[in-house]
């Protein structure tokens, strides 16, 4: 099991679609949150991307000298850039991070953006595109030069004169739930990612990549993409819910609705069908909250309960097959913590041992001491 968090490159606070509690993106800020996921132990950060985000990659070589273990999810955009190009910006950040870098593939869902960008592409040539991008990506960061043709695509004499420190190349990471997506993701990546749907619709999704994969001969490992809301108690996690969303206003859940059905992204069609756009039907299978997708793209579901419930949960999907997490929470920095503190007990290890310590030399007391000189107990008081 790999456990990530993320870095809030569009903004964090302490409520969803208000300036209240809001605050801004610095690099002092998202370096603290890295050094945190950094210190706590998780695997890695996923970095965003799109116009309301700040630019992954900047945000990913500006943090990599400041952590020491921490790997960065980092977007690349085919149809955007160049995939050479692409494939030379790879090599080089993961050699200056000494193989911390992780790539998520991003076909890109909303056509406003895509035009704005400069693409101009349908649904299906947007994976036509990332087909023949990956296949001159790969081999590019395999030390070929690569000659190709393609409908979209066309080099000649492609190469990257620095190679990546993992090999073959940097892990690649993707997301879609489009035939077109599915096909791809059983062809060309390492890891397929999901957002947070009910459990039974997950189990549909791998099991059809599975079996789209076996036909290549291959194996895909598989990710899930989630908020995560743990408190102590189950009654105050779900408080927690509902102050995250209390300052949103019906006209602002219509205007961010709205803005969604421009999309051409199935995965964005599925995240809006869970809610509707409706305040009252939020928790749409046992601890699986969908209201941060009333205002938010992307990952709109939310694991919310006690350390426990939200255990099981994960444990539900680790069931399934699923072997990385990439969680948030709000606000990140706190959030980080809380789901270290709480959750890491309950998870198999290395996280276990890591609760309430993250990676540290140290070899203790741990917390503050007690008087001048009586060390604090590792057992709570009954």
């Amino acid at each position: 099991m790999d456990v990530f968090w993320f870095l809030p490159t569009h903004g964090d606070g302490h409520f969803l679609g208000t300036t209240q509690g809001a605050r801004p993106v610095t690099l002092n800020y998202l370096k603290q949150v890295a050094q945190a996921a950094d210190n706590l132990g998780y695997h890695g950060v996923l970095i965003p991307t799109g116009r309301s985000c700040e630019d992954s990659w900047v945000i990913a070589s500006a943090l990599v000298p400041l952590t020491e273990r921490l790997r960065y999810l980092v977007a690349i955009r085919p149809g955007i850039i160049s995939p050479t190009v692409s494939a030379r910006m790879a090599a080089t950040l993961d050699r200056l991070s000494n193989g911390r870098l992780l790539i998520n593939v991003v076909t890109g869902g909303d056509p406003d953006e895509n035009r704005g960008d400069g693409s101009f592409l349908s649904h299906a040539e947007r994976y036509e595109v990332t087909d023949e991008f990956l296949q001159i990506w790969r081999r590019v960061l395999q030390g070929e030069a690569v000659d190709f043709a393609g409908k979209h695509l066309h080099v000649e004499n492609a190469k990257a004169l620095y190679p990546p420190v993992q090999k073959p190349y940097p892990p690649l990471y993707f997301g879609g739930s489009s035939e077109a997506a599915h096909a791809l993701a059983a062809e060309q990546v390492d890891v397929y990612l999901t957002w947070g749907e009910p459990p039974a619709a997950v189990a549909a999704k791998l099991a059809d990549i599975r079996e789209r994969a076996a036909r290549h001969g291959r194996q895909v490992r598989f990710g899930i993409r989630l908020h995560v809301i743990v408190r102590p108690t189950s009654e105050e996690a779900w408080e927690a819910a509902n102050r995250l969303i209390e300052h949103i206003s019906d006209d602002t859940i219509a205007a961010a609705q709205q803005s969604f059905a421009r999309f051409d992204s199935e995965g964005q069609r599925r995240m809006a069908a869970l809610h509707g756009g409706r305040r009252d039907q939020l928790e749409i299978a046992p601890n699986l909250w969908a209201g941060v997708g009333l205002v938010r793209g992307g990952a709109g579901t939310a694991l919310v309960g006690n350390p426990t419930e939200v255990a099981e949960r994960i444990r539900e999907y680790a069931d399934l097959g699923i072997e990385s997490f990439i969680l948030s929470g709000y606000p990140h920095l706190e959030e980080a913590y809380r789901f270290a503190e709480l959750v890491f007990p309950l998870l198999p290890e290395p996280y276990a041992s890591l609760a309430g310590r993250g990676i540290t030399n140290l070899t203790g007391p741990f917390g503050e001491m007690i008087a001048n000189d009586v060390l604090p107990s590792s057992k709570a008081a009954s």
